[in-house]
């Protein structure tokens, strides 16, 4: 029997524009597709809870999906390179595919892999696909990286974005297949307890969860997309942005995909054409967060802009501790970010509005350093993905490329009361304040008493006071950058 091509499955659980798949397909002989989940390589950058549960049901989807074709996926946890190496000898393995990756731990995967392979005369392809453009393919005019956000967009929308690949018809059948692991085995959703009620409510994981939302924000969101992107709605409520995230991080749905359709939907209807462009250059920023990680592998862990290794966050102490886990719980006394990180841990997402406010409020108000919060939305996260999160983060904290300047604080109230002004999104992730009027909706300390014995509301009892006065902290804030400023070069 003809021995059959492996096609290594990572952040790529779909069939339709994958480049890896399509290409081995090409090749007229049984492929086997295997999945391995190996969090050693991962170290640091393991998946975390929120992930996992994501993972099980996307893999779940992409099962369904092949063995509609008659084909399965094989599951194996452990070392990426002995499983690999394993199963190719067992089946006289000469050709795997795969998807490339570009976060730092996956760059060496691929490379420790490619030499593994090479001593048993196997060949690895690694296949584009999984962004618009390969990092290292965009530079400026004098040959280096780009630095700022404006001009990659420029060159980004001067390229062709390629044309997305049909899913397989069908796939030849390989009948010796390996021994297999059940997502069941891995115990990766929750049982005891069961937090991941909402999340079951919010998403439908898989690439026919991911088409669906892309044809939902086409039709109904994506008009006023550049007006109400930054209004956080209602919960599980899709109106206000396009929820594709996640979708894209595991790659169950490709950028390439999503390019094209916007662009065919404003050239059908120009009254959409505005809402997507803005949509666009949300895709251009996500590429962007790859140019920078690919070359700054350091990304995650130090500050863009090397001055800021100098930072005075608050130092670690008891105060500090009380403070992030008050930001963590949703518990800060400030309803906007305290509604924001409810939502994040009740269905794994975060209005991007409120990420930066609630961003913003660590960083700045509390002054902690901006990894403790990168790691928590890692671990919370059904959209986890390493560059996003990493050059999103230090965006907001000041120390990133292109980033808001560090004397951009953003004052919650205001925030609140701007993109939230009737408090619907307040009121239903904090109900402990849901009945005081509009007026001091942002400002609960503020309504007066009586108001609040109506309510049965006690400040600081049934709902805490602000764990820091704004003004206070954005002075503290300043000071220690004015530091920063007069102690380096």
């Amino acid at each position: 029997m003809t021995e059959p091509i492996i096609v290594w499955l990572r952040n790529d659980l779909r069939l339709s524009d994958n480049l890896a798949l399509y290409q081995a397909n090409k090749k007229g002989v049984p492929v086997l597709l295997l999945y391995v989940l190996d969090d050693e390589a991962a170290g640091t950058w393991r998946m975390g809870s929120t992930s996992r549960w994501w993972l099980h049901y996307s893999l779940e989807s992409l099962k369904t999906d092949l063995q509609k074709l008659g084909s399965d996926v094989i599951l194996r946890r452990g070392s990426t390179v002995d499983v690999i190496i394993e199963i190719s000898r067992q089946l006289g393995v000469k050709e795997i595919y795969c998807s490339k990756q570009f976060e730092p731990w996956a760059r060496e995967l691929e490379q420790i892999l490619h030499q593994k392979l090479e001593e048993y005369g196997i060949t690895l392809n690694c296949c584009a696909g999984q962004l618009l453009h390969a990092p290292g393919k965009l530079c400026t005019k004098i040959g280096k990286s780009f630095q700022v956000y404006t001009p990659f967009l420029r060159a980004l929308t001067a390229t062709d974005i390629r044309i997305p690949k049909p899913a397989p018809s069908n796939l030849l059948k390989f009948t010796r297949l390996p021994q297999s692991d059940t997502l069941k085995d891995w115990c990766l959703i929750p049982i005891a307890p069961d937090w991941a009620g909402g999340m079951r409510k919010a998403w439908q994981p898989g690439e026919t969860g991911a088409q669906k939302r892309l044809n939902s924000f086409l039709e109904k969101s994506a008009a006023t997309y550049h007006i109400n992107r930054d209004r956080p709605k209602q919960p599980y409520c899709t109106a206000s942005t396009s929820k594709l995230s996640p979708h894209l991080h595991f790659g169950e749905i490709t950028p390439a995909i999503c390019w094209h359709a916007a662009k065919l939907k404003a050239a059908q209807d120009p009254t959409h054409s505005e809402g997507l462009e803005i949509f666009l250059k949300e895709l251009a920023w996500r590429e962007f967060s790859y140019h920078l990680i690919y070359h700054s592998t350091d990304l995650p862990a130090e500050p863009f802009r090397k001055r800021f290794v100098s930072f005075p966050w608050q130092p670690p102490s008891k105060v500090r501790s009380t403070q992030l886990k008050a930001w963590q719980q949703g518990k800060t006394g400030y309803p906007i970010i305290d509604a924001g990180l409810r939502e994040l841990w009740t269905t794994g997402w975060m209005h991007n509005r409120v990420r930066m406010i609630a961003a913003s409020f660590l960083t700045k108000h509390l002054l902690i350093p901006w990894q403790q919060g990168q790691d928590w939305f890692w671990d919370c996260l059904v959209d986890a993905n390493l560059a996003s999160n990493s050059a999103s983060w230090q965006w907001v904290s000041g120390c990133g490329a292109d980033a808001a300047p560090y004397f951009r604080i953003f004052n919650p109230v205001i925030q609140g009361q701007k993109f939230d002004a009737d408090g619907t999104y307040v009121r239903f992730w904090v109900p402990e304040i849901a009945k005081i009027p509009n007026k001091y909706i942002h400002t609960p300390w503020l309504c007066p008493k009586h108001m609040l014995d109506m309510y049965n509301i006690k400040i600081g009892v049934t709902y805490p006071l602000p764990i820091v006065d704004h003004k206070q902290a954005r002075d503290r804030a300043l000071e220690a950058y004015q530091f920063l400023k007069s102690t380096t070069p």
